[in-house]
């Protein structure tokens, strides 16, 4: 089932009509075949050596323009149509191209060396050769998922669920199925109830202590075996990783073929665990009632469904716009100021790269994403207005501890709707000139000038900053380690 779409980034293909001496050496062939002229012939035509006419049919020489001026004469032609509107045949097409891939990347990569595309060579095994090259470049581009294509792809999936408002009827469906098929009651969904999801599905529970590091669970479809850390029942939520393993199972999720449906198998994975955990049927009328008492409070539906407070800010910015009217924005920042994950429909104004990713840039320190770190309550819920060149906006945010750190999470609003929810009371109130100054992503000029010259860090950058991406079928799995485990598990 295909739930997500995004538009997967093709390779660049050459232009078979670009002007280098490639093609110039191919169009002087054909015009020369055309003619019947045999490469003696022409050669003696413009007073020159067969060898030396060879090596710019070849595309190995740049003939000069004097010299390209005498072989269109010779040939009863144009320099114009050399160099801009003489058509290639397929035969002088395909070698081109595959000429273009030898000199390639693919090729050299491959160890292939470049070899004479000689007249007995079929013309079908060129098109097999750069079918195959073609077929190894979109693999390559799209599946080593370097961080610009990580961004590209993040990019276009966010804008996917922005058109959406972030609400996906099919999954949602899909969830309101297993949950009926499982009689579940409503209200918090129970470990049993999960594990009553994992045998309707038609797989057992294995907690065991040799996990591989790179995975959180492992499915062993062949045995109908579901492997999770024992870790899982002296820390954390056993339940969102059984349900987010059998989510993908659900949604009959296949091996990847880029980064992109990569990408789009996490997202639906955890939109599915969330729709599991918060139902909509029973979390609509509850977060109705909340607004229309004017208390709407993600502390709330946290607790009223037994969730982490990420994964009540994620299933609110599901629901909010559809069912309760209220356009959103989610928020969630590393304790060293970077924005690890985003949504947004109601138009604030996030700081992008070039490409218009926003996780990995940082965020503004007046923002309450920032300000919440340095506020000494983290019982209560923190709750600011920011007043932004795109308007102010109100948000609640909290602190929370992950392996890689202090992360906050937030979600806000536009002022107008900030009278459905608690906190809207709140003294606490910043200014953020991000969008049209430096605001705080440059020191106070006295600063500057003191310590400019007077400084240098060592910085400490993140390793995946510099490195692409791993590579493979599921980005970062080692596959041995998957596969030896899975070997050492299986039932005799």
């Amino acid at each position: 089932m295909t739930t997500l779409t995004s538009t997967d980034r093709r390779p660049e293909e050459p232009d078979d009509g670009e002007v280098d001496p490639l093609t110039i050496g191919r169009r002087i062939r054909q015009l020369r075949a055309d003619r019947g002229m045999t490469l003696e012939e022409l050669a003696n035509a413009v007073d020159r050596a067969p060898s030396q006419l060879s090596m710019i049919e070849n595309g190995r020489r740049e003939p000069k323009l004097s010299l390209l001026q005498s072989i269109a004469r010779a040939l009863g032609s144009s320099i114009e149509a050399i160099l801009e509107s003489e058509p290639l045949d397929e035969r002088a097409t395909l070698e081109i191209s595959l000429e273009r891939a030898m000199r390639g990347q693919t090729f050299q990569a491959l160890g292939i060396p470049p070899f004479r595309i000689g007249k007995t060579v079929p013309t079908e095994a060129l098109k097999a050769m750069i079918a195959l090259q073609g077929e190894i470049e979109r693999l390559r581009d799209e599946r080593a998922a370097t961080p610009e294509e990580a961004r590209r792809a993040n990019v276009a999936l966010r804008k996917l669920m922005r058109t959406q408002n972030n609400y996906f009827p099919e999954l949602e469906e899909q969830a309101r199925r297993i949950l009926d098929a499982v009689d579940h009651p409503g209200g918090p969904l129970t470990q049993r109830t999960a594990s009553d999801i994992a045998a309707h599905l038609g797989f057992t529970l294995h907690y065991v202590p040799d996990l591989p590091q790179t995975t959180r669970s492992v499915a062993d479809i062949k045995n109908g075996r579901l492997y999770l850390s024992s870790r899982l029942t002296a820390k954390g939520d056993p339940r969102t990783a059984v349900l987010q393993a059998l989510s993908s199972r659900i949604l009959g999720h296949r091996e990847p073929t880029s980064y992109a449906d990569f990408l789009r198998q996490r997202v639906e994975t955890n939109y599915l665990t969330g729709a599991l955990l918060i139902p909509e049927a029973h979390a609509v009328p509850f977060l109705q009632d909340a607004k229309n008492d004017r208390a709407i409070s993600i502390e709330d539906l946290r607790d009223a469904y037994s969730v982490s407070y990420e994964s009540a800010a994620h299933r609110f910015t599901n629901l909010a716009t559809v069912h309760l009217g209220l356009p959103v924005h989610f928020l969630k920042v590393h304790e060293s100021g970077v924005i690890t994950k985003v949504y947004e429909n109601d138009d604030v104004n996030f700081p992008t790269d070039r490409l218009g990713s926003i996780e990995g840039q940082m965020c503004c320190r007046k923002w309450t994403s920032r300000v919440v770190f340095d506020v000494d309550d983290h019982f209560n819920p923190y709750y600011q207005y920011t007043d932004t060149g795109n308007g102010t906006y109100w948000c609640t945010a909290r602190v929370e501890m992950s392996s890689e750190g202090a992360h906050s999470v937030s979600v806000g609003v536009r002022f107008d709707d900030t009278k459905w929810f608690l906190g809207r009371d709140t003294p606490n109130r910043g200014v953020s000139k991000h969008s049209v100054e430096v605001c705080c992503r440059r020191a106070p000029a006295e600063l500057e000038t003191s310590w400019r010259e007077q400084s240098w860090p060592n910085v400490r950058t993140p390793r995946t900053l510099l490195a692409t991406l791993p590579t493979g079928s599921f980005p970062g799995v080692d596959t041995t380690d998957l596969y030896e485990f899975l070997e050492a598990h299986a039932p005799r």
